[in-house]
């Protein structure tokens, strides 16, 4: 009789055990990072509300499109973008090996500081091309690769690849938890994304869509190599960005973050969904200690006409510094 008491009680006490285990990973916190507000709380009762079969805004698996940009959304964009920092270190790279690179009249102002200060934006454009093409997509991924290995910003004293912002990690593992396919849709080009999107951020290559150069097939010699041409195939920022959703996934998103002008078009589409209920959302740059502040008047990320959408649709706009309890991971 003693031993089945003790039996008896073992067992309730197991019971009970697994309940509260059971109770405690319903209410765990999927955005750690986030301070609990108004974002927060739309975010988890969006996805709540469409990932459940009962309710009106049920959404199918299939159709769980979340659609984020990358520059100023996913990773740092500031002082300078990260894939211009290094479309300038790679240009002056290649032309440091190839000094007659130095003497074409197209290359003369990034290799002349007084023509560089007077017109950066063409320099910049001349390093981008020179950086990203006439090479072959292996010698980029081990150029772009070598580079974010050890590449460091000089501001935060920090390896590119850890700018990365630790709220919107947790965003999008917790938005893959409930079965959304997470794109990344970005003004950079894919190339260089695809180098790191998987280690950073979880998503795969064939889920990043990015600014492209048109390339072809070239065999010689036995070996076989697609190379980058310097001909622009497809800008995908503002509009370029819907056009680039539509061309390659096939479906609009139901959910889309961005964080600047150049995000609007996107946003703006993801509205147009009238199958399901959508989410859009805007990070507002407000934290000039932890990370950066700028918004309208910004050369980089531009926030203006955005967030002046965002107020009259009632799209969800994020505060930087209210609404992230963490902002890069190597951050106390």
């Amino acid at each position: 009789m003693k031993n089945n008491i003790i039996l008896v009680l073992f067992v309730c006490l197991l019971a009970s055990c697994m309940q509260n285990k059971t109770q405690k990973e319903q209410i765990a916190d999927p955005l750690p990072s986030w301070n609990d507000g108004t974002s927060k709380t739309t975010i988890i009762g969006y996805v709540r509300d469409v990932t459940n079969k009962e309710s009106a805004n049920y959404i199918p698996v299939e159709d769980r499109i979340a659609a984020f940009d990358n520059d100023g959304t996913l990773w740092c964009e500031q002082p300078m973008y990260i894939e211009m920092a290094y479309s300038l270190d790679m240009a002056k790279t290649i032309i440091a090996d190839k000094p007659e690179l130095a003497k074409k009249k197209e290359l003369q102002d990034l290799v002349n500081k007084e023509l560089f200060a007077k017109n950066p934006e063409k320099a910049i454009l001349e390093a981008f091309a020179l950086s990203h093409t006439g090479m072959s997509t292996d010698e980029f991924a081990n150029n772009s690769i070598a580079w974010l290995d050890t590449a460091m910003n000089k501001h935060f004293k920090a390896k590119y690849t850890s700018l990365i912002y630790q709220p919107m990690v947790e965003l999008l593992q917790y938005l893959r938890d409930n079965e959304f396919k997470t794109y990344i849709v970005s003004g950079g080009s894919s190339a260089f994304i695809r180098q790191v999107s998987q280690q950073l951020y979880g998503i795969p290559a064939e889920q990043v869509i990015g600014t492209m150069f048109k390339a072809e097939f070239v065999s010689k010699d036995g070996s076989y190599q697609v190379m980058y041409t310097p001909e622009l195939w497809h800008n995908d920022d503002n509009v370029g960005k819907p056009v680039g959703i539509e061309q390659i996934i096939g479906k609009r998103p139901v959910l889309a973050f961005g964080n600047s002008d150049g995000d609007l078009q996107m946003l703006q589409w993801t509205t147009t969904n009238a199958s399901y209920q959508y989410l859009c959302l805007l990070l507002h740059h407000t934290d000039g200690e932890r990370e950066f502040a700028y918004d309208s008047l910004s050369s980089i990320g531009t926030l203006k006409n955005a967030l002046i959408e965002a107020n009259r649709k009632d799209w969800t706009v994020v505060d930087m510094k209210n609404d992230f309890k963490t902002v890069f991971s190597f951050q106390k």
